[in-house]
């Protein structure tokens, strides 16, 4: 199987997985079907094996193509609430310019400063929500971290207690 190619099932996968991260109208129930672990690694998969240049949902989220319910945005980075949360805050904070940044095993030197940038947002958005008594920040990485969409981004969870193992 070429890179570029993806099978018929793995899409349809990877489609749940990046609908994930997409916000309906009603996205705020819980009722949104949760996907499998083994569902979730499949996309992860999938997604690892398209082009690293490949525009992503989240570039459409950006460019405005599609709807999400914005938390924060300014010059550099865009924040929205998942639409498949994981916990009661689930917000996912990008930098609006990739840069080869598709993961953080990709960072360069010349990251340094987004990186900062996405976590200092990280600690805006979590003040801007309540979170007072602590929050996680999630960042997955490659197709055994679970990665379902290769443009670097910030999981920010809050609203309940955290588990420690996390996964």
């Amino acid at each position: 199987m070429s890179n570029d190619v993806i099978k018929p099932h793995k899409t349809a996968s990877r489609i749940q997985v990046l609908a994930s991260h997409l916000l309906t109208s009603n996205s705020n129930s819980n009722s949104n079907s949760c996907l499998s672990m083994a569902s979730e690694k499949e996309a992860a998969l999938a997604a690892a094996s398209a082009p690293a240049d490949s525009p992503t949902i989240f570039d459409k989220i950006i460019n405005k193509e599609i709807p999400a319910n914005i938390v924060f945005e300014d010059e550099q980075v865009l924040a929205f609430r998942d639409i498949n949360p994981q916990a009661p805050t689930h917000i996912i904070i990008i930098p609006k310019v990739k840069d080869g940044l598709t993961g953080l095993s990709q960072a360069e030197e010349r990251h340094y400063e987004i990186l900062g940038r996405l976590l200092h947002t990280a600690k805006l958005v979590a003040k801007q929500e309540g979170l007072d008594d602590g929050f996680r920040i999630v960042i997955n990485d490659g197709p055994k971290g679970c990665q379902s969409v290769y443009h670097i981004h910030v999981h920010l969870l809050g609203g309940r207690q955290m588990n420690w193992p996390a996964g």
